[in-house]
């Protein structure tokens, strides 16, 4: 390859990366701010089937979609980020909920947190996953993958995700055989914002690859 032709390749290369680079670090990184949780009537139900009657309910969402029984709001110590890149990926972080059911008089649960975790992703389960935080501090319901995302970089809205009863909470209640299970309909809306990359970030990487394309452009000259 002769030299200009290199430089010339060079010279494009890093000139492509410093216009992209801060649209690629920018464009892709959100975190829930609030909204909703909410669940339907049939998981009250399917509950009621196995003896466990919600006798009182503190701190729910006032406001939820048609159709839903009843909802928890999203915590402002939430700290859970995705991409949307491909649609919703790259989750991290937890979705914190606020408020508590008890069931029978007796078993409180709640501040539910809705966590990720691959390892989870088994059958109809897609890594997701819900925990009670207040007595049982254990996995209650792994979630399925929504039946519908929307999502316009303000508003984020997981529609149609199956509840499925854990291999913790099955053990707990000593019903193994529920275990992937359906066990109701839950809806999350919520508020989303950007999270820009550092601009420092962009600067060093950008920098970086000015430094690559300059020891290659040397190594060329040799």
């Amino acid at each position: 390859m002769h030299f200009y032709q290199a430089g010339a390749i060079i010279g494009l290369t890093t000139a492509a990366f410093v216009s992209i680079a801060p649209i690629q670090a920018n464009a892709a990184n959100y975190q829930i701010q609030s909204g909703v949780t909410s669940i339907a009537e049939d998981h009250e139900e399917i509950l009621r089937s196995l003896g466990l009657n919600i006798t009182n309910m503190n701190n729910t969402a006032t406001t939820i979609p048609d159709d839903f029984a009843f909802g928890f709001n999203i915590a402002p110590d939430t700290n859970f980020t995705f991409s949307d890149v491909g649609g919703f990926s790259q989750p991290s972080g937890t979705i914190k909920h606020t408020g508590t059911i008890t069931f029978n008089n007796e078993l409180t649960v709640g501040n539910f947190s809705v966590g990720f975790a691959p390892t989870r992703a088994i059958n109809n389960a897609s890594g997701f996953f819900l925990e009670d935080t207040v007595s049982l501090n254990t996995v209650l319901f792994d979630l399925s993958a929504p039946g519908s995302l929307d999502f316009d970089g303000k508003n984020l809205t997981l529609a149609n995700v199956q509840l499925l009863f854990s291999p913790e909470f099955a053990s707990i209640i000593e019903r193994p055989d529920l275990i992937g299970e359906f066990a109701g309909t839950a809806q999350i809306n919520a508020k989303v914002s950007a999270v820009p990359e550092p601009t420092n970030t962009i600067a060093f990487a950008t920098a970086g690859m000015v430094l690559l394309a300059m020891k290659y452009k040397k190594k060329i000259l040799r």
